[in-house]
């Protein structure tokens, strides 16, 4: 391979755009479309990691031969059981009920599929994401401004006025879909760094003081 790595993202989701810039990487995006009906028996860990994969590869014929294809996929887990994106106002209602006043998990998986060999890698991320307990008036206000409506469990962890999380220890990055640690990690196996510090670019930008960040890249120095 000659020609110079370009990362091509998967996805259209704004957030992921503005989290995978955080490496000054040159990326396009080519949007997948996939079936994100879960299988029959299938661990949340699976299936995020198995979108992820099916995300990056549906793609992969319009990509060119120096891409690496970066597909993601993430799933808020709440008792074993995967929250997808609400129906409606009144299942987002519910959803954020359940969660409320108590912790879940989100799993974030991500897959990175080198086109000219066709290497994959993936990434796991789990992160642990307690709720503060916000009143019903509080959830009906959130839901009715409609950002719960694309949004596995009903939220967006960064909302400004909402403000769901207590607090948390775990990758804020993963739960708003790309955990940037792990994808700097999985490209530095692919030979493909990044020009800025992420770590320190993710805390600034999400205003929030990530204590894992050093552990995930520890062994992943080039």
């Amino acid at each position: 391979m000659t020609e110079e790595k370009k990362l091509l993202l998967a996805s259209n989701s704004p957030r992921r755009r503005q989290l995978l810039a955080l490496g000054n990487w040159e990326f396009d995006i080519i949007v997948s479309d996939v079936d994100e009906s879960q299988l029959a028996g299938e661990s949340p860990r699976d299936y995020v990691l198995r979108l992820a994969q099916a995300k990056a590869l549906a793609v992969a014929a319009k990509a060119s031969l120096e891409n690496i294809i970066i597909g993601s996929d993430t799933a808020v887990v709440d008792g074993g059981s995967i929250l997808g994106k609400p129906t409606d106002k009144a299942d987002a209602e519910r959803m954020l009920k359940q969660l409320r006043g108590h912790t879940h998990q989100v799993f974030t998986g991500v897959a990175f599929y080198q086109v000219y060999d066709g290497k994959m890698l993936a990434e796991l991320c789990i992160t642990d994401v307690p709720m503060r307990d916000y009143s019903d008036a509080e959830i009906t206000k959130y839901v009715n401004t409609g950002d719960p409506m694309d949004k596995a469990g009903a939220y967006a962890i960064q909302h400004p006025d909402f403000q769901p999380v207590a607090s948390m220890n775990g990758c804020y990055a993963s739960v708003m879909g790309l955990p940037m640690c792990h994808v700097t990690r999985a490209l530095r196996q692919l030979e493909l760094y990044p020009t800025a510090d992420v770590p320190s670019a993710c805390q600034t930008l999400l205003n929030y003081q990530c204590l894992v960040s050093s552990v995930i890249l520890r062994d992943s120095q080039p």
